[in-house]
């Protein structure tokens, strides 16, 4: 059994044994070859998974609207639209305004199976908002707090205004290395291997992403 957590939280338990289920499932070969090169998900687990993504969005894309509203399902207790907004832009890695298949795939498996590495240029990609290389303090700040939004007040019954700010400054003072107001992927990815603290606060987080 496995759950995939997250965007359109597609639940997929079963082994992708059954081939009379598989055998409903309609999909490219060519296709789904190529996405068993592209990512660590086996050709079975891949029927699964579309098969729950075609039951979501029948259309086999998903715009942001929808998105927001699947995401929302799972966080009740407070407000996901902002963090589901960035999040469906780092999955809308086409820029075009929907989510497809293979773009969901692609990110869903370098968030479960990908290196540190990958999980860790992913996560840049995620707060990098404006997609110009580097992390700005606004750009962080803009993230995390969606984050505490999401998660809610009685999440965090106790939780100050002012501790997504306080997060992020926490997060600068290491990463920043040379002061210059921003993070690069190489501050980032450095700072991120070396420092325990910030890898166990970025996993807080896992269950959101």
């Amino acid at each position: 059994r496995y759950r995939v957590t997250g965007t359109l939280t597609i639940t997929a338990v079963r082994d992708a044994e059954d081939d009379a289920e598989l055998s409903t499932v309609c999909y490219r070969p060519e296709g789904l070859d190529r996405l068993v090169q592209q990512t660590n998900f086996s050709k079975k687990e891949l029927q699964v998974l579309y098969r729950g993504f075609k039951n979501e969005c029948p259309r086999g894309v998903v715009d942001e609207e929808t998105f927001k509203n699947i995401y929302s399902q799972f966080f009740p207790q407070g407000d996901s639209s902002m963090y589901a907004h960035f999040l469906f832009e780092a999955f809308d890695i086409n820029n075009n305004g929907s989510v497809s298949f293979e773009e969901f795939v692609v990110s869903l498996s370098i968030i479960l199976r990908g290196s540190i590495t990958d999980k860790l240029n992913w996560a840049f990609n995620l707060y990098d908002l404006n997609k110009d290389g580097c992390i700005t303090k606004e750009e962080m700040t803009d993230i995390i707090r969606s984050i505490y939004d999401m998660m809610g007040k009685h999440t965090y019954p106790n939780i100050k205004d002012s501790a997504p700010r306080e997060h992020v400054d926490s997060f600068f003072q290491k990463m920043d290395k040379n002061h210059d107001g921003v993070v690069t992927i190489e501050e980032f990815l450095e700072t991120c291997q070396k420092d325990e603290n910030i890898m166990q606060s970025m996993h807080m987080f896992d269950n959101v992403i």
